[in-house]
């Protein structure tokens, strides 16, 4: 592939990729499922740099990181429609602010929707999702729903872009606390974008690695195998040339036949050094050859002066069929080198493959332990009953809040505690 193509062929990726509309969830006819006294719907999960504004904006501009709600409706049958329902709410959080989703009462079962005994507290709205704002931004977590009128079949969530002003780990979740909603689905999409694209959090420093491989690595590669290619066409012209020359006048040009032999002699060097350095790892699993450069340049002179006699002896001038006997003392030492060549790249070919294997293993090892990591997004997924992930919070009566001028809603120190402990082992 020659330069010129892979450069193409760059512009043409890039056009297409400006042209990509975003990192967009899409919810075609999706079921609620029930986790506790609460019917959960988990939107999605993406890792989000922070924006560049602090402001909330409904038409955020490219350069801003966002999540928006797009024509998002949730549907229900038409025989369930004879009534007003509780709000279907949609939960945006970030994975440190978790602990704030949820709450139970006296230390007692937890719940993620709010009870008719939590509601007589006055900490929560009955049939509503338990949360209370974060202590490190108050305008988390993002909490807002639509509820069906009487006839309604569908409701839909108003349009809403939710700048994101801290770097983290932002899980969304549809939650209703109504049973009479049975067979509730939610259509529409939402979409997340990063400040610099539409990739998710964790795939974004693919596009700089890869991109850098290709420029830094594969990019000069290619202008070696081009350099091979162009070789080759010299060396085929010169031939041509002495052997036209040769074919009218009878002599045979020196000259003509002492370029074409070089051409062919050099082409020849540089294809061996370079399947030798690939097959030693440069440019995927070792940035430079390091200490072997030397012996590298070494190996690939000895070759080129052993070729290059030989093949000036066997045709500068020669006008005979048979070869002379000084060719077979030439052949040797080219022959020998080229042995080296293959063993050495074989053998160097080998040790890559096996570094490779080990690095996949390691990074397979460290993909498991990074997708399985505690991002929050798994908690409503454990069972039906209890949901472990988002920590439960002990609700006090008014007058022990009054005394310890608690909150609403505050999370145990033992349970936060035990989860952390957890979280380490795992």
């Amino acid at each position: 592939m020659s330069p010129i193509t892979v450069t193409v062929l760059s512009i043409l990726l890039l056009m297409i990729s400006l042209h990509t509309e975003a990192s967009v969830h899409h919810y075609k006819g999706e079921s609620f499922s029930a986790k506790g006294n609460a019917f959960v719907f988990h939107g999605g999960s993406e890792g989000i740099y922070s924006s560049t504004l602090n402001d909330t904006s409904f038409s955020p501009s490219i350069a801003d990181s966002f999540i928006r709600f797009d024509k998002v409706t949730f549907r229900r049958n038409k025989e369930l429609s004879n009534f007003s329902s509780w709000p279907v709410q949609a939960v945006v959080f970030e994975v440190e602010d978790r602990e704030t989703i949820g709450g139970s009462a006296y230390g007692g079962q937890r719940a993620v929707c709010c009870t008719g005994d939590l509601a007589k507290l006055g900490v929560c709205n009955e049939g509503q999702v338990i949360h209370r704002r974060s202590t490190v931004n108050s305008d988390w977590p993002q909490v807002y729903g639509v509820a069906f009128n009487i006839d309604d079949e569908v409701a839909e969530l108003p349009l809403k872009s939710i700048q994101i002003t801290k770097t983290g780990m932002y899980n969304l979740y549809f939650i209703h606390c109504d049973p009479r909603l049975k067979e509730l689905v939610v259509e529409g999409k939402t979409v997340w974008k990063n400040p610099s694209g539409y990739l998710p959090g964790r795939m974004a420093p693919m596009k700089i690695f890869f991109q850098f491989i290709f420029w830094k690595e594969v990019f000069p590669l290619q202008n070696c195998i081009t350099l091979v290619i162009t070789l080759g066409m010299f060396e085929m012209a010169f031939w041509y040339f002495d052997y036209a020359e040769f074919s009218e006048t009878g002599i045979r040009p020196t000259g003509t036949t002492v370029w074409a032999v070089t051409f062919g002699t050099v082409k020849k060097t540089v294809a061996r050094l370079i399947i030798l350095i690939v097959s030693m790892g440069y440019g995927v699993v070792r940035p430079t050859l390091g200490g072997l450069t030397s012996k590298v340049i070494m190996l690939g002179g000895t070759f080129f002066v052993a070729s290059e006699v030989l093949e000036l002896v066997e045709h500068v001038g020669a006008i005979s069929d048979l070869s002379g006997k000084a060719k077979l003392f030439l052949v040797l030492p080219a022959a020998v080198l080229d042995v080296f060549f293959i063993l050495w790249i074989f053998t160097s070919l080998s040790a890559t493959l096996n570094k490779l294997q080990l690095w996949l293993y390691l990074w397979d090892g460290y993909a498991m332990r990074y997708a399985y990591r505690d991002d929050g997004s798994e908690e409503f997924d454990r069972d039906d009953t209890t949901l472990t992930l988002i920590k439960p919070s002990s609700i006090l009566p008014k007058d022990v809040r009054s005394v310890t001028d608690a909150r609403p809603v505050q999370t145990s120190n033992e349970n936060s505690n035990d989860d952390l402990e957890e979280d380490k082992r795992e």
